[in-house]
């Protein structure tokens, strides 16, 4: 694997720590800034909004640019944000560094996903997108764990000022590492027309009910524990750190076997998945079930999904720049989507374990989707047809297919 996919892999650490580590500073802004709770918390809102319309449109404004001067552009945004939202001294302008940094941090995943699937050999880029994964795995490990303890010993701007420090060496490394490669010589009209292939809009689906399913639990683990499994509060940061190593044990296993058998992966995960979320929600007050289970669940979700990515970069092949975004953007809604409906379900009065049932229904429907035909929603399934019907007319014909007085070798339709 080049070492220039886990300078990738670092500086999204930095970007995921900056995600998620809000939850536990939330009282400390709102102390600061003079804001209430949900205010402060919409700040995790905004953050999830900007990523999700800023991961295609930043693709498409930079998709014309070299990818280590968009990564460099990017990141050094995101670094700039960063230092200003330490500085902030109103809401107004904490809340807006929040949707730069989204719209930054946005950007980089959607370039950096591409990057990574170009510098790795064609049959390794299943393991460089668990490469690059990772980095929101050791976040969510290490990144946010530290976080938190920052702003509870020196206050929420430590952790700001501490993304802004750890995002520097990858910014040096990624000027350093990753080629000046010339951009994508595809027309932006012609990339948008080569995401409306009905397979690549079927596998974003499945790409966003998979993370649906994720963050709809992962979010309400704590309330889940405490209220449902009895797990004192004291010990709710370690299942969330238990949940991270889980997830880092499976994309560096899930990396090492993606490639060899992406669909086999996908299948078997999924339905994995949706029997355990299953599975938790019965057993959810038995507290030895729910250690193991967030453990294994977090393993088979993030050995999984990196395959999920790949095969989406693989459909989009005929969109190498906007690929990656819509596969970002993807990973973001179903993000966001994922624990709103949770919280409509706890807001029904149907208790803690009820998001756990949202998750295993909405990993059912992911398995579902891929079971639908693609051929009626995209253009390139009608050439596969084509190909088929003249395969066959080909086969009938000795070999050949005569169309419009010239002579053409048929052969079968790529996978």
């Amino acid at each position: 694997m080049p070492f220039a996919v886990y300078v990738l892999a670092l500086a999204v650490f930095a970007q995921g720590t900056s995600e998620f580590m809000l939850a536990g500073l939330v009282p400390g802004i709102a102390a600061d800034l003079h804001v209430s709770i949900p205010a402060a918390g919409m700040l995790t809102s905004a953050f999830a909004v900007g990523m999700v319309v800023g991961a295609p449109a930043m693709a498409l404004l930079t998709r014309r640019w070299p990818r280590r001067r968009a990564l460099l552009v990017f990141l050094g945004a995101f670094i700039a944000v960063h230092v200003i939202g330490a500085l902030a001294t109103n809401y107004a302008l904490l809340l807006a560094t929040r949707v730069a940094a989204a719209l930054a941090n946005a950007g980089f995943w959607a370039v950096a996903l591409a990057t990574a699937a170009a510098l790795a050999a064609p049959a390794a880029r299943a393991r460089a997108m668990s490469v690059v994964v990772g980095g929101v795995t050791v976040a969510c490990v290490a990144g946010v764990p530290a976080g938190a303890l920052l702003g509870g010993h020196w206050g929420w701007r430590a952790s700001f000022w501490a993304v802004a420090i750890v995002s520097v060496p990858a910014l040096i490394a990624i000027a350093r590492t990753i080629p000046e490669e010339q951009p994508s010589a595809a027309s932006a009209l012609g990339e948008l027309r080569a995401l409306a292939d009905g397979r690549l809009v079927l596998t974003l689906t499945v790409n966003a009910l998979f993370q649906g399913a994720t963050f709809c639990t992962f979010i309400y683990l704590a309330p889940l524990a405490t209220n449902v499994a009895g797990i004192g509060s004291a010990w709710v940061p370690a299942l969330l750190a238990l949940f991270g190593a889980g997830s880092f044990a499976g994309v560096t296993i899930g990396g090492r076997i993606a490639d060899a058998h992406p669909a086999a992966l996908i299948t078997t995960g999924m339905t994995a998945l949706a029997a355990g979320w299953a599975v938790l929600a019965l057993t959810a007050g038995n507290p030895a079930a729910v250690i193991v289970l967030v453990f294994v669940q977090g393993m088979v979700a993030f050995g999984t999904g990196p395959a999920l990515i790949a095969r989406v970069l693989d459909r989009g092949a005929a969109a190498p720049t906007l690929a990656g975004g819509f596969a970002t953007a993807a990973f973001n809604v179903g993000a966001a989507a994922g624990p709103w409906l949770g919280g409509i379900a706890i807001g029904a009065g149907l208790g803690y374990r009820s998001p756990v049932w949202v998750s295993a229904a909405l990993m059912a429907l992911a398995l579902a989707v891929t079971r639908l035909p693609a051929g009626r929603s995209g253009r390139g399934s009608s050439r596969r047809s084509w190909r088929r019907r003249s395969s066959r007319a080909g086969s009938r014909g000795g070999g050949r297919a005569r169309s419009g007085g010239r002579t053409t070798r048929s052969g079968s339709s790529p996978r």
